[in-house]
């Protein structure tokens, strides 16, 4: 059992080795296949990627229906971006400033996760929505010469490469992998169906809420300070309600609780993002429709399709890459 996990450990360990070092070759001058252009989707969507799977732990492992996570995402972007402007954008201090957007994330994430997650369902749903508009419209009201108000910090060095979302978002899935196999994950997925029989086993619900949301507002504030990075200029705006929708639908997407269909939608919905660049209103009607079908035939037993199935004899659907695991 143990040489089996050191053999998928070393895969994957290769996997990712593979998978940078090709992508470095297709950004070469000489190669231009990603060229600058491509570079800066390629970027948005690591970036993304570590955004989603952070909420994935919340919604898609936990099961708390969380709408404010673009407002933690902010938080890590303004801190990043404050610190590297005071400082310099050396590598230590790069890091440096992923580190404290991702903890200040936390860290409100913690105070404001105490009050709430004593919540469920759609007053939860309500609860972090209003959140995010909160420390959407406190940011855009702090002192200007602190935050830049709603004009927004400009002038923040572009500290953010390949380098930085690459690994930003591997460290992200290999955190939420290995947690989802822990004791902590096995407890969320337990929260997640059923919480009167999880708490009749002994296990804190109020504890777990409460770290999983801890976690996931880390990684949304370290994608807030890759963010700030490969920006330049952010403002209170970029972290309204309509990106915390964004991130939600690719981990709808993808599958609650599934985290390589996160991955793969966030890969797959900012392709068609750029495929329909010039066509905003068809891409925003691609996405509904997408929402609604999988909605439908995610379990491949609704009645539409049930009936469909009967008349043309087709086999029973099963999307596992939409399941939850």
């Amino acid at each position: 059992m143990k040489n089996k996990s050191i053999t998928k450990s070393l895969i994957g360990l290769v996997s990712v080795a593979v998978a940078y070092v090709l992508i470095k070759i297709l950004m070469l001058p000489q190669v231009n296949v990603i060229n600058p252009f491509y570079q800066t989707i390629v970027l948005k969507m690591f970036i993304d990627i570590t955004l989603a799977l952070g909420l994935n732990l919340i919604t898609g492992i936990t099961g708390q229906f969380s709408l404010g996570h673009a407002g933690f995402m902010s938080i890590g972007a303004y801190s990043a971006a404050l610190f590297v402007m005071k400082t310099s954008d050396s590598l230590l201090n790069v890091l440096l400033a992923a580190l404290i957007g991702a903890c200040a994330a936390a860290f409100i994430g913690f105070l404001i996760g105490i009050p709430t997650l004593r919540l469920k369902g759609d007053y939860l749903a309500i609860a972090t929505l209003g959140l995010g508009e909160i420390i959407r419209i406190v940011v855009q009201n702090v002192d200007q010469n602190l935050l830049g108000g709603a004009a927004g910090l400009s002038g923040i060095p572009l500290y953010t490469n390949f380098e930085v979302v690459f690994f930003g978002a591997v460290i992200t899935f290999i955190v939420i992998r290995n947690l989802l196999k822990s004791s902590f994950g096995r407890a969320c997925i337990a929260v997640r169906e059923d919480e009167i029989a999880a708490e009749s086993m002994g296990i804190n619900l109020t504890n777990i809420k409460i770290l999983a949301f801890v976690v996931g507002t880390f990684f949304a504030g370290l994608a807030g300070a890759m963010y700030s990075g490969y920006v330049g200029v952010i403002q209170p705006k970029d972290f309204g309600f309509m990106k915390s929708i964004d991130i939600l639908m690719i981990v709808v997407l993808g599958g609650l609780g599934n985290i390589w269909g996160t991955v793969i939608a966030a890969i797959a919905l900012n392709v068609l993002s750029v495929a329909l660049q010039d066509f905003a209103e068809v891409r925003m009607i691609i996405y509904a429709a997408l929402l609604v079908l999988i909605m439908l035939f995610k379990s491949g037993e609704s009645p539409l399709f049930v009936k469909l199935r009967r008349i043309f004899s087709l086999p029973k659907l099963k999307l596992s890459m939409f399941s939850k695991k």
